[in-house]
């Protein structure tokens, strides 16, 4: 079982930048692959980043590509969106994700997710 806890929303002007964290619960946080998705009202659940246990390997969706970095640091059960050159469609509802297998958060696919945290880019 693993707890999430994002952190880090908030109002920004575009072209700003904010850094999101996620904190995560639980002695085996290490073998989770972890992920990060994003809701705007009335649109679907859309995929931004993800990164392997090991930290070695990272995935982005080509929209925030260049733009955002996940990270995480085990030691501290936590994982980490910076984000950068931030547009007002990145405004959304963000949350946490985390899985046992990386592959299936590239499908939108996951076991556990936290409560989120909104990020508001004004223009």
């Amino acid at each position: 079982q693993v707890q999430l806890v994002e952190s880090g929303g908030g109002l920004v002007q575009a072209g700003g930048s904010l850094r999101l964290s996620c904190a995560a619960s639980g002695r085996t946080f290490s073998s989770y692959a972890m992920g990060w998705f994003r809701q705007a009202p009335g649109k679907e659940r859309e995929f931004v980043a993800a990164i392997r246990g090991s930290g070695s390997v990272t995935y982005y969706a080509d929209s925030v590509k260049g733009r955002f970095t996940i990270s995480r640091d085990n030691a501290k059960r936590t994982v980490y969106l910076q984000m950068n050159s931030l547009k007002p469609e990145d405004t959304a509802f963000y949350y946490c994700a985390a899985d046992w297998t990386f592959e299936r958060l590239l499908r939108n696919e996951y076991d556990y997710w936290g409560q989120g945290t909104q990020v508001t880019v004004s223009s």
